[in-house]
């Protein structure tokens, strides 16, 4: 059972996290054409062009990706009913609620742990880039992805140095918030 459920974690982050960033992506304008648009393109389109479709006009001219944050809770509530199903309806800790309940607060708790481990994959890779290879095309990307998480943090925490600490601070309160939902 433990594998099975290790198993939908492990696709059930893949695919929302690429809706996630898809979303994200289109959000900030950047372009599709360099990596990763074309992956998480190839992997999410599947469900985003179908609601993409199904919303109304407003939503789909918007500035906002709404349909790739659409499939990513789509997603997250297919996780959601999923684990339901596996454990037999018998979620640790919440055995009274029942399926309304359940399945929706399961379904907000993935998307918001996907939302967090994936900031910490981007912030990791992106110090690593920083220091490793400066000069790489991936650099922009990142930065133009993580500017808005990160601006906040770079007005609160100085420089030490001449080092930008504001990516281990926000690891650090990345991995809190983790903590915090168990």
């Amino acid at each position: 059972m433990r594998i099975a459920l290790f198993l939908l974690d492990t696709l059930s982050f893949f695919l929302i996290g690429s809706a996630l960033l898809r979303g994200w992506m289109n959000t900030r304008r950047l372009r599709m054409a360099a990596q990763p648009g074309p992956f998480v393109i190839a992997v999410t389109d599947w469900i985003v062009q179908p609601l993409r479709r199904s919303l109304p006009r407003t939503w789909a001219q918007a500035n906002v990706d709404w349909g790739s944050f659409l499939a990513a809770a789509v997603l997250a509530l297919a996780y959601a009913g999923l684990v339901h199903l596996l454990w037999g309806g018998a979620l640790p800790g919440v055995e009274a609620l029942g399926f309304a309940v359940t399945v929706p607060l399961l379904a907000l708790q993935m998307l918001l742990r996907t939302l967090l481990q994936g900031l910490m994959l981007l912030l990791l890779v992106y110090a690593v880039l920083t220091w490793v290879q400066p000069f790489s095309p991936w650099i922009g990307t990142l930065g133009r992805l993580l500017d808005p998480v990160l601006a906040p943090v770079r007005r609160i925490v100085p420089t030490v140095g001449g080092v930008d600490l504001s990516v281990l601070v926000l690891l650090v309160l990345l991995q809190v918030g983790l903590m915090w939902l168990g």
